[in-house]
Parts: structure tokens; sequence; C-alpha cells
């Protein structure tokens, strides 16, 4: 599992979301958050993490946003070499499971089908770490 330390970037552009989200991953034991409203805002936060020396070890984000969506941030963070393997969890609704081929080729790294419950993101979180960290 991810270090309590990671830093968890959240991307929804619906504040209850992200605030479920974070109650979950407090219960997991994650303290270290910090949220975006859109992929741009996300980006933007990334690179002043970096600058910062504070890389975000994993990234949570729902795929509908306004601005730009969570594949498209997907996307732009795979073409950056050293975010070429952060993790990165997408959120999807039922009716776009068939877009997860979509995600798939764009390396992400797992994803969780809404409404999310605490157990399920504990195993999908489980999941990404063990995908990203095999020898």
């Amino acid at each position: 599992m991810f270090p309590a330390s990671t830093k968890i970037l959240i991307v929804d552009d619906i504040q209850s979301l992200r605030d479920l989200l974070k109650a979950y991953l407090h219960r997991i034991g994650f303290w270290n958050l910090t949220e975006a409203t859109d992929g741009q805002e996300a980006l933007d936060l990334l690179w002043e993490a970096d600058q910062k020396g504070e890389a975000v070890g994993l990234i949570i984000s729902d795929w509908n946003m306004p601005n730009m969506d969570g594949i498209e941030l997907l996307k732009r963070i795979r073409m950056v070499p050293d975010w070429k393997n952060l993790p990165f969890l997408l959120l999807t609704t039922e009716s776009e499971k068939a877009k997860v081929v979509e995600a798939v080729q764009a390396q992400v790294s797992n994803y969780v089908v809404k409404p999310v419950d605490e157990q399920t993101l504990k195993e999908k979180l489980m999941k990404v770490w063990e995908k990203t960290h095999r020898s």
C-alpha cells in the first residue's frame, strides 16, 4: 500500500465528492491531500508541487469535468517524462464503462466505477500500488 505520507491529488469538480474521497482517504490513513476542481487546475498544482520538491505520489480524478476532463489530464500527464509512471486512479460512471478502453490506452493505472465506497477505494489503491511497484 502507498505510504501514509504519500501526497494525493483529488480532482473533481463536485465539492461533495472531493469531501467524500477525503473522508475515505483519512479513514484509510492518508492525510497529505490536495484538491483541484478540473484537469487544468490539477496540472498547475502538479507543476507547483514539483517545483517545491513536494511531488504528488497519486492522482484520483473524475472523468467528467469542465475545462479539462480526467482523460485529457491523464494524457497530458503521460507526456511529461517525470510523470510517465505517476499512479492515476480514474473515477467513472457505469454509463462510461465502454470508454475505459480509451483510459487504458492512455495508461491509466486503474479505474473505479461510481458510486465509490471506502472498501472499493482501498482495494483499488492496493492494486495501483502493486501495479506501479512490480519488479
